[in-house]
């Protein structure tokens, strides 16, 4: 309070009602009434104001006025225990008769009352209505009257800079300028600065505006566009979406909006994973949203281009259960009704792809019908507006909507201005002495406003340091083509309220993005257990041919196949038929942990089961070849060690290579990840990453290079072995065919087997299917074809005669045409012993009679009548004794003809004294 000032004369007493203020202490100007997020102080601004203290109770408020009035008036008002709003009203009537408002302050008016937004319209009207209540409250601005300058600037930057220079250079001096749209703020902002001016805007949201070097004395009660992205990021956290994709439309206000979010995403933790844009039309953009599986899309655009790229969504289908789409709230709320020739979907289609999106709005409109700082209600404030305007329908006013943040702007520097003043009075300065050079007034004013804190008609106005309105937001959700609010975010106090009434398609809000699971390829346990159960049939198989070789050891058939050499062969193939249950142990059966553990027993149980079931069979061909080869004098009969010997230098290669692999370069558990896929079985929004292991090592080519490069020498060697003796019997191996047979079958298997395992090994079915089929086949053939035909010695002599080859019938065919010449032969010999009337007849009547020509007969030469002289031919020899000479047959030579010899041998071969078995 200024003592400077002459007391005024005391105004008479009058009979004023008494009222304890129950009913209207509510209505007061308490700065810490149901504001959400703000904590106000009691006092209408900070202290040091000129105005007013109002405390909750009337018999409490002591009214502080400014030192440039008398607190005589105020010590009347005191006396009396009056309600707040009463005061008000009093203070009204009485205050001009105490201490008028003489000294004039001019307020430059910029407001686009034409053009592409047209918000003056509905704004100057607000504008006026603040200032006539500025001017008649008594505790702001005590001695001031507050004046404005205005023109139109058709929201034309150039117009609007030509209006400020116009306010600028008319007199009075302008001690603040209001603006309205964005491109025009930004002009005037950056003029204005020279003239050390405050300029406040009520219509501009470009992000850009909130650039401080640029624009250093800018303010704004129409909230940034940014102001949604602290509510968006709210929202993501919310739903725990950590991956959202944005879209929007090049302009310069919705590329700063994206920068901001981008900044704000990251600092929480979240991934701008998709990001589009598009200049006239969206559908490139959306395709592109579909084709990189965005599923929280942020969308920034006009009106007119939400209708566009919700058309191209719903053509797309990207909306629905697995898609949420985030735009601006500030569409009319029957935007996408609005009849539009640059789309061709339907209301409907519109309305389907819209629906359940989210909308984020800044709250312009106080939602308590509670009395404000600036002592109006939302609702008196929209009455007496539409009053103003002359209108029942203010939806079809342009700039209707921004109408409360115009008002609250004069209101805000009104409280700007008013604390300034007190500021100035205790420097002995006043706001009159303002002017476009005075820096230090303009920074007073400055950090007047940067402080000022109220609760107006579009709510709690606070600005941040940028210059930016602090607003509260309200989340909106389209549920069947109706908005409803779902809650609201004071992103100053971080206060986030949520109703709780949001809805979804599926029941569930939609996941940020396509969850992968990882899902592991297992052989399936139809087929594993198949093939376990063929394995098992195997072993068994295998289990009777060593009870079976053992218990017929003394039969001959048996003694003379090498028993123990067979029953090596057996625990090869039922070691090789074990390896099955191996080959189908993956992620089902074991854990990662053991599956290394699995993968070496498997090499070393399938490699050694291998050289065991076909080193065996391989060491008695090569014994066969060895005896077949070597001339009749250097035979000494099949030597046991030297079959082990063959057998045991396989085996010793096996465990040298199998060994060095383990040591220096071991299996391990490597898995192969294949493409994305869709489950069958479920309609969640998720996908299938296949996964399958494989036994790897760092050089797993060049160790089995090594395995396969020995084993397929031995396998070819084997089955030249196996063709060269495929004709040979001996006593000693008397199951040296079906040693051959065996092998061939294992060759052609093993050929065919290894390189398409190798091929398809990413097919767990097929690959187990195959080799184990393969591991089966092998092994029932090899004991079946050794093992079966020594159940009875006369069934392996008739399995063993009935096996004609071609090569058997073309050596058929050779031996009936040298008996042609043995027929001649013969005749020559015997025609010097007939008579020369007899040689004709004798010749023709000579018969050669051959019987069934194999391995144990003889052919037999025999002719009409015999000699006197002695017996050309013995029925059961196999000479016959001429006076020439003799003749030899031989039914186990190619041509039928023996060895030249003069006696008879007293040794046959096996084949011709021996049943096969």
């Amino acid at each position: 309070m200024d003592s400077r000032r002459p007391k005024k004369t005391r105004p008479p007493k009058g009979n004023l009602e008494k009222n304890s203020g129950k009913g209207d202490e509510r209505k007061g100007l308490d700065m810490g009434s149901s504001t959400a997020g703000f904590s106000r102080s009691t006092s209408v601004v900070d202290s040091g104001d000129t105005g007013p203290t109002y405390h909750k109770k009337a018999k409490d408020y002591e009214p502080t006025l400014g030192p440039s009035c008398d607190n005589d008036y105020v010590q009347l008002l005191k006396k009396m225990e009056i309600s707040i709003r009463k005061w008000l009203i009093l203070s009204t009537a009485f205050w001009p008769l105490v201490c008028p408002k003489d000294i004039p302050l001019t307020l430059g008016g910029i407001f686009p009352m034409s053009g592409s937004w047209a918000g003056g319209v509905a704004c100057k009207p607000a504008v006026m209505m603040a200032l006539e209540m500025v001017n008649n409250r008594p505790d702001i601005l005590p001695r001031y009257h507050l004046n404005m300058q205005y023109n139109d600037s058709q929201c034309m930057p150039g117009l609007g800079t030509k209006v400020l220079y116009q306010l600028l250079y008319d007199k009075p001096t302008k001690i603040m300028v209001l603006s309205g749209c964005s491109s025009v703020s930004t002009f005037v902002a950056q003029a204005a600065n020279m003239w050390n001016l405050i300029v406040l805007a009520y219509g501009a949201s470009s992000p850009a505006l909130s650039n401080r070097e640029r624009f250093p004395m800018f303010f704004r009660t129409h909230p940034s566009a940014t102001v949604h992205n602290p509510t968006r990021v709210k929202l993501f956290k919310h739903f725990k979406w950590n991956r959202i994709a944005t879209i929007q439309e090049t302009q310069e206000l919705f590329t700063s909006t994206i920068e901001d979010l981008e900044k704000r995403v990251k600092e929480a933790g979240i991934d701008i994973a998709v990001r589009q844009s598009f200049l006239t039309d969206p559908t490139n953009a959306v395709r592109n949203l579909k084709r990189q599986d965005a599923r929280v899309i942020v969308g920034v655009f006009y009106e007119d281009m939400a209708r566009r790229v919700f058309c191209q969504a719903y053509k797309e289908k990207l909306y629905g259960k697995k898609y949420v789409w985030l735009i601006i709230g500030w569409y009319p709320d029957n935007w996408y009704r609005t009849r539009d020739d640059r789309h061709n979907c339907t209301v409907e289609q519109l309305e389907e792809a819209l629906e359940g999106h989210l909308t984020t709005e800044a709250v312009i409109l106080h939602q308590e019908n509670t009395t404000t700082d600036v002592g109006m209600m939302p609702q008196e404030f929209t009455q007496r507006l539409n009053k103003e305007l002359n209108t029942s329908d203010p939806s079809l006013i342009t700039g209707y909507p921004e109408a409360p943040l115009a008002y609250d702007a004069v209101w805000a520097l009104a409280f700007a201005l008013n604390k300034t003043a007190n500021k100035l009075a205790e420097k002995g300065m006043s706001l009159e002495q303002f002017n476009y050079s005075n820096k230090e007034i303009a920074q007073e004013i400055y950090s007047a406003m940067n402080s000022t804190k109220f609760l107006g008609i579009s709510g709690n106005v606070a600005f941040s340091s940028q210059g930016d309105r602090i607003a509260r937001t309200q989340i909106e959700q389209m549920i069947n083509g109706t908005y409803h609010k779902l809650g609201y975010y004071d992103s100053l106090a971080d206060n986030f309220t949520w109703f709780g009434t949001d809805r979804w398609i599926g029941g569930k809000p939609p996941l940020d993005h396509t969850h992968v699971i990882d899902h592991l390829r297992v052989v399936s346990k139809t087929l594993y257990f198949s093939m376990c159960a063929l394995a098992i049939v195997g072993i068994l198989a295998g289990a009777f041919c060593l009870i079976f070789n053992y218990r017929n050891r003394q039969r001959r058939c048996v003694a003379f196949s090498q028993p123990n050499i067979n029953s090596l062969t057996v625990l090869g193939c039922m070691s090789c038929l074990a390896c099955i249950f191996l080959l189908g142990l993956d992620g089902k059966f074991v854990s990662p942990d053991v599956y290394p553990l699995v993968c070496q027993i498997r090499a070393w149980v399938l490699s050694l089961g291998f050289t065991l079931s076909y080193g065996s069979m391989f060491s008695k061909i090569w014994t066969v070849h060895q005896l077949t080869t070597s001339r009749k004098k250097d035979r000494k009969g099949v030597q046991i060690w030297e079959l082990y010997t063959v057998l045991a230098v396989l085996l010793v290669l096996d465990v040298g290579v199998l060994s060095a692999w383990q040591v220096l370069d071991p299996l391990k558990r490597e898995l192969e990840v294949f493409a994305q896929e869709d489950p069958t079985d479920t309609e969640e929004d998720i996908q299938l990453r296949p996964q399958l292991e494989h036994c790897n090592s760092e050089n797993l080519s060049v160790w089995l290079g090594v395995l396969f490069g020995y084993k397929g020498i031995l396998l070819i060697f084997g089955i030249f072995l196996a063709y060269e003796t495929r004709s040979v019997k001996l006593k000693q191996v008397n199951d040296s065919r079906f040693v051959g047979m065996s092998i061939y079958n294992v060759v052609v298997l093993c050929v065919i087997t290894a390189p398409i395992s190798l091929i398809i090994g990413n097919q767990q079915d097929a690959t187990f299917a195959f080799v184990s089929l393969a591991i089966i086949l092998c092994s029932f053939l090899s004991l079946g074809l050794i093992f079966v035909p020594k159940r009875d010695g006369q069934e392996v002599r008739s399995l063993t005669d009935s096996l004609v080859s071609r090569e058997e019938e073309e050596r058929h065919l050779r031996m009936v045409s040298e008996n042609e010449q043995l027929k001649k032969q013969i005749a020559e010999v015997i025609s010097p012993f007939l008579s020369p009337d007899e040689t004709v007849p004798l010749l023709s009547n000579t018969s050669i009679h051959a019987n069934a020509i194999t391995a144990t007969t003889t052919v037999i030469v025999k002719p009409a009548s015999a000699s006197q002289d002695g017996d050309l031919l013995s029925e059961h020899g196999t000479r016959y004794q001429l006076d020439d000479g003799i003749i030899p047959v031989d039914g186990n030579s190619d041509s039928g003809l023996a060895s030249w010899s003069l006696t008879k041998s007293s040794k046959t071969s096996a084949s011709d004294s021996e049943p096969f078995c």
